[in-house]
C-alpha cells in the first residue's frame, strides 16, 4: 500500500512537470488601428509610433502611407481605415461631406519648395528658370491625387509657365516618389514640401515658393465614421494634438496653424 502511495504521488509529480506553465492572467490582445496618411508625414508618424505604443501597449499602431488622394479614394470604397491624416484639406473636406468622417481638424502646416540634387551646380532665382533648355525633366506629384502637385500646379500656372513646363513633367504618384527621382538625378527638379527636403542629404532646397500662388497647405485628420475601435481611434486623435507630438512635427519641419 505505501508503495503504490508512493508511486500515485511520483505520476502526479511528473504530470504537473510535464503541464505546460500557465501564465496568471492570459495577455491583453492588443488593438490594432490603422492608420492612412500622407506620405509626407511617414518620418514624423513613424517615430510618434515609438513613443505611442510604449506609452499605450495595448495599442498596435499601423500605418498606410500614400498620396491623399489614393486615401482619399481608398476610404471611399471601404477600404478599413481608423483614421485618416491627410495633406490636403480638399480630400478630407471629401470624406466629410459624403458622411466618411466623424470629426477631423486641421492639426499642421507645410511649404512647398522646389529641390534639386545636392550635387548639382545649377542656381535658380525664379520658376521661370525652369524653361531654359537645360532643364530637361522636372518632378511634381500627379496633380489630381497629389497634393503637393496640385500646389506646384497652382503655382507654375500662377507664374504662367504651366503649359511650357508639362512636355518635361514627370508625374509621381506621392511626394516620397517626386524626392527620389531627385535624389537619384533621374529629373533636373521636383517640387516637394519643405519637410521632405530636410530629411534627405542627397537634395538642396533650390527655391521657396511663395504661398500667395498657392491653395494653403494644411494637414487635416479625422476619424473615419466606420472604425470598430472607436475609444482607441478619439484617443489616439487626441494625442496628436498634445505637445508630445506636436513637438515631433516641428522637429521635422512642420508648423502649428
Amino acid at each position: 500500500m505505501k508503495k503504490w502511495f508512493l508511486i500515485s504521488n511520483l505520476l502526479l509529480a511528473l504530470a504537473i512537470l510535464a503541464a505546460p506553465i500557465q501564465p496568471a492572467a492570459a495577455a491583453k490582445a492588443k488593438t490594432e488601428l490603422l492608420v492612412s496618411a500622407a506620405a509626407s508625414l511617414q518620418d514624423s508618424l513613424d517615430e510618434i509610433e515609438i513613443a505611442y505604443e510604449k506609452a499605450n501597449p495595448d495599442i498596435n499602431l499601423t500605418f498606410n502611407y500614400a498620396s491623399s488622394g489614393t486615401l482619399q479614394k481608398q476610404i471611399e470604397q471601404g477600404a478599413p481605415a481608423d483614421l485618416f491624416f491627410s495633406a490636403g484639406k480638399k480630400q478630407m473636406d471629401a470624406l466629410v461631406k459624403q458622411g466618411l468622417i466623424s470629426e477631423s481638424k486641421t492639426l499642421l502646416k507645410n511649404e512647398l519648395v522646389m529641390v534639386i540634387p545636392s550635387n548639382s551646380k545649377k542656381t535658380f532665382m525664379t520658376i521661370k528658370q525652369l524653361t531654359d533648355k537645360g532643364i530637361k525633366k522636372i518632378a511634381i506629384g500627379q496633380p489630381e491625387s497629389v497634393p503637393a502637385g496640385q500646389y506646384a500646379k497652382e503655382a507654375l500656372t500662377a507664374r504662367k509657365v504651366w503649359d511650357s513646363l508639362e512636355p518635361k513633367l514627370v508625374l509621381a504618384k506621392d511626394v516620397r516618389q517626386v524626392l527620389t527621382y531627385v535624389e537619384t538625378g533621374n529629373v533636373d527638379a521636383g517640387f516637394v514640401y519643405k519637410t521632405d527636403a530636410l530629411t534627405s542629404t542627397k537634395v538642396k532646397i533650390a527655391l521657396k515658393i511663395s504661398p500667395s500662388v498657392h491653395t494653403p497647405i494644411v494637414y487635416p485628420a479625422g476619424i473615419v465614421k466606420e472604425t470598430k475601435h472607436s475609444t482607441e481611434a478619439k484617443a489616439f486623435y487626441a494625442y496628436l494634438q498634445t505637445k508630445a507630438a506636436t513637438s515631433v512635427f516641428e522637429k521635422y519641419g512642420f508648423k502649428l496653424p
